[in-house]
């Protein structure tokens, strides 16, 4: 088998040659952006699953569409420690100077830059240092006030006036959504309800980690009747096989029955992790068709793989403390546990863990599915866990329980 013709592609967000079962998915990203381009109200969406579910990729045909759809797109990924302004200004800036730019002159366009001057004037924005600023006159008292609540809903009503002036539409889609803070996405929030209200052409798609419906519903209480919340997990069986079989069928090559079996078997249907397989196998394989003894050897390739990349990167951002937390966790199961019940193994009160747990859980490796419960948000990290410490350091440590 060429290599260079390898067509599986694992990576962060890099398009699989197949985009099997997201059909559903797709269908509501194109009626919202229809309804909104119509003027017609419709909600906005925020993808939420595990990692190596494929929202990244979604969120990129998502912006295909909206632009074959005549909007104006912008796609960001938030990041720990990096405001929400300095995320938006860029993208905002960009947005209005297209709209300045179109057949003819239009002041909403160019009183939006200075409303967007305003609002940076106001939180007095500086990341990094390097202080960043937007050479136009501010609109005065308006996104202003330093409030980022307020401020960024006047910067997003001045967009959506800005495209309904140019009879087009603005999708803003923002990636790893769980990494703003509750400040930031109350404002984000707010700043979509003042635009559903005045029914401006203006959509947010936004993904994120399970946490994101809780995080969001605890900044606003009406999020879960401004946004859909789709869940995006695992393929299907069947779906699972066209993502691995389709796609060297086109070069003539076909996988066994009993090898896409064991390819599904291994990866529980998780996006990221057929197209890991399915690269080591075709690199593995003498020809077609590629058999299950072919798999068996792409596993072991496909999990160092994983366990020096994938899983390391995570798990080297941990602390001793929260590395224990989770072998205990593995211990007990790739399913939802109670936090209760991961304490007693730990032999500490659930309270005296809880600063733990919540540091897991703004670094993305964990989330809680219902109060008190908690789960990987990795699949299969529970069983690099079991590989990667010894079974001894999951058990906690030797002190008795405490009273």
């Amino acid at each position: 088998m060429n290599p260079m013709q390898n067509p599986f592609s694992p990576g962060a967000g890099s398009p699989p040659p197949e985009l099997a079962g997201r059909a559903p998915l797709l269908d509501l990203a194109k009626l919202t952006l229809g309804r909104v381009k119509a003027g017609r109200p419709e909600r906005s969406f925020l993808l939420v699953g595990l990692r190596g579910v494929g929202k990244t990729v979604l969120l990129n045909k998502v912006r295909e569409l909206a632009e074959g759809a005549g909007y104006r797109a912008v796609l960001l990924e938030a990041h720990e420690g990096k405001p929400l302004a300095a995320l938006l200004l860029p993208a905002l800036r960009q947005i209005f100077v297209s709209l300045d730019r179109m057949a003819h002159l239009s002041e909403k366009a160019k009183r939006g830059l200075r409303v967007l001057k305003s609002f940076f004037n106001g939180i007095k924005l500086k990341y990094q240092d390097v202080e960043i600023g937007i050479d136009v006159d501010p609109e005065l008292g308006i996104a202003d006030s330093g409030n980022l609540e307020a401020d960024l809903a006047e910067v997003f009503i001045a967009v959506g006036e800005a495209a309904a002036d140019r009879k087009t539409a603005v999708a803003l889609i923002i990636d790893e959504m769980q990494y703003l803070s509750s400040e930031e996405l109350s404002a984000l929030i707010m700043a979509m309800h003042q635009i559903s209200q005045r029914q401006l052409p203006v959509v947010l798609v936004g993904a994120g980690l399970p946490q994101l419906v809780a995080l969001a519903g605890r900044s606003k209480s009406y999020a879960e009747r401004l946004f859909q919340f789709p869940e995006v997990g695992a393929l299907l069986p069947e779906d699972a096989k066209e993502a691995v079989q389709n796609p060297v069928q086109d070069q003539g090559v076909q996988f066994t029955e009993d090898a896409l079996q064991e390819i599904i078997r291994q990866t529980k249907g998780y996006p990221y992790f057929l197209q890991e397989w399915g690269y080591q196998a075709w690199n593995l394989a003498s020809g077609s068709p590629i058999d299950i003894d072919v798999i068996k050897a792409a596993t072991r390739e496909s999990i160092k793989r994983l366990d020096a990349n994938f899983f390391r990167v995570r798990f080297d951002r941990l602390t001793p403390r929260e590395k224990e937390y989770l072998r205990v966790l593995a211990d007990m199961g790739d399913t939802t546990q109670r936090s209760g019940d991961i304490a007693e193994r730990l032999h500490v009160k659930v309270q005296s863990i809880a600063p733990v747990r919540n540091g897991l859980i703004k670094k993305g490796m964990i989330y809680s599915p219902a109060h008190g419960d908690t789960a990987f948000t990795v699949p299969l990290f529970s069983d690099f866990m079991q590989r990667i410490m010894p079974a001894a350091a999951g058990h906690g440590p030797t002190r008795p329980p405490q009273p």
